[in-house]
């Protein structure tokens, strides 16, 4: 891993809850382009990396520098998505009662938006091309011009992805995609990110395994905070102290 070629890089970074280090000394980075998965057992400080990537945590020290080496840490986070990172969370966020297509429209990265130009069909045929493109990318066509709210639970994870790549990010953040998935929506949302990986950095955090090493070519391991193993998917089920205190030897073994 080159350091030129490297989008996001966090040295030794602390975040202290009363004496409780949710992160202690992390160093992590991601590559451009790259399909990073972060895992670890619960607690391990997974979801604290994102908050910080994304600005909703400051840690309390530590340096996380994103692109041509800007520092992340002081900013807010509706500064930090403007500068190009996106973030989708475990619980799927849509517009219950606007059809895909509006949920997709209002979610374009445009100098001027809001609810009313959606609604009245005011977009422009560029960026009606774009939300045709998101479409097809997250494969919800056939559903266009369906209520958001009667999506089932992975449509509206997906369309939730499509949604934040309409922001135009060029690191995107996504907290366990495939939980509460059934095994033929899980794949095809492994494909999803797989494709977008060709045009963006993804960090995935997930605890489906299997979910893993479909998607995966370079897996981090976080526990008590800090980064214990990095690298393929067998490197990290050989590990042993990864399959002491996270996988477990029996699982490792399948």
């Amino acid at each position: 891993m080159t350091e030129d070629g490297l989008i996001l890089k966090c040295e030794n970074v602390v975040v202290d809850y009363d004496g409780f280090k949710a992160l202690n000394n992390c160093n992590f980075s991601v590559q451009y382009n790259e399909l990073r998965v972060v895992i670890g057992p619960n607690g391990a400080g997974k979801t604290t990396l994102l908050d910080v990537i994304c600005g909703k945590t400051k840690p309390a020290s530590g340096k996380v520098t994103f692109g041509n080496s800007i520092e992340l840490i002081g900013k807010n986070a509706e500064d930090i998505t403007k500068l190009g990172i996106g973030r989708k969370f475990q619980a799927p966020s849509v517009y219950g009662n606007l059809s895909v297509w509006q949920n997709l429209d209002l979610s374009l990265k445009r100098a001027s938006k809001g609810v009313f130009p959606t609604l009245v069909g005011r977009s422009s045929p560029a960026e009606r091309e774009r939300i045709s493109e998101a479409l097809e990318t997250i494969g919800l066509e056939a559903q266009a011009h369906t209520r958001a709210g009667s999506l089932s639970h992975g449509q509206k994870q997906w369309l939730e992805i499509g949604m934040v790549m309409l922001q135009d990010p060029s690191l995107l953040l996504v907290d366990e995609p495939a939980a509460g998935m059934s095994d033929k929506e899980t794949e095809q949302t492994g494909r999803l990110l797989q494709s977008l990986s060709e045009k963006h950095a993804i960090v995935v955090i997930e605890h489906d395994m299997a979910f893993v090493r479909q998607i995966a070519k370079i897996v981090t391991v976080l526990h008590e905070g800090t980064v214990i193993c990095e690298g393929s998917m067998e490197k990290v089920q050989a590990d042993e102290h990864v399959r002491e205190i996270y996988l477990g030897r029996a699982k490792v073994a399948h």
